[in-house]
């Protein structure tokens, strides 16, 4: 799976990329990860992207050209990925399908652990275009065909923290990526509450025990617990 990412602020994904699982997975070659700056598709010297709305109102709007080659670049990079088959047909990538562009919105489609499952099922190459400020000229929907999504019924100030989300959700989902694939909590019976060792501990005077049910060693009235949590 090759993540590209539209971005005004590409840095902003070092940290969560260079920590822990994604880390791992990035260097094991399970998922790879390309940022795409729209400022270095401008023409001026000052590289700005950014223009005041026509209709008026508050803040700026990213312009769609250095946009629309930003992705024309993504596009170019999959292509060069070509892998011709043995009849020599040639395909976009491992499942001869463009790549899927994503389009972050708060007004978007809900992103969910069944969208992200079915999304890494389908597709090898991800286009995530990440909007700021007042968002970006819309004219660049018109050019590609994009899905619109929302990670949650809330506005931030970019979607760089919303494509990290999804990239995380979906990376999850490809083989290989969590070491054993049982623990993708979403298909087993898991609980909210978890507990390990020592069995019981005191703070200031207090006991405090792991729930007995989880040392009976009843392994379906564990399970039976584990439901009734998931229901609180």
């Amino acid at each position: 799976m090759t993540f590209h990412i539209i971005t005004l602020f590409p840095s902003a994904f070092d940290s969560y990329l260079g920590e822990s699982i994604l880390k791992r997975a990035i260097e094991d070659k399970k998922i790879k990860v390309k940022f795409y700056n729209p400022r270095d598709f401008t023409s001026d010297k000052h590289r700005r992207i950014d223009r005041s709305p026509y209709g008026g109102g508050p803040g700026m709007v990213i312009q769609a050209e250095p946009v629309i080659h930003a992705i024309e670049k993504a596009y170019s990079n999959v292509l060069k990925n070509i892998r011709i088959s043995k009849k020599g047909t040639p395909k976009s990538n491992i499942y001869g399908l463009a790549p899927k562009v994503f389009w972050l919105s708060p007004v978007g489609g809900q992103f969910t652990n069944e969208y992200a499952r079915k999304t890494a099922k389908k597709f090898s190459d991800i286009i995530i275009i990440c909007g700021r400020y007042e968002g970006i000229d819309a004219r660049v929907k018109k050019v590609f065909k994009v899905e619109e999504v929302s990670v949650g019924p809330f506005v931030l100030t970019g979607g760089e923290l919303p494509a990290m989300i999804m990239v995380d959700v979906i990376s999850r989902q490809i083989p290989g990526v969590l070491g054993d694939f049982n623990s993708l909590e979403e298909s087993r019976v898991t609980s909210p509450d978890v507990y390990t060792r020592p069995e019981v501990f005191k703070y200031k005077g207090k006991k405090f025990s792991v729930p007995k049910i989880l040392l009976s060693g009843h392994q379906a009235k564990i399970e039976l617990w584990k439901k009734s949590k998931q229901k609180k």
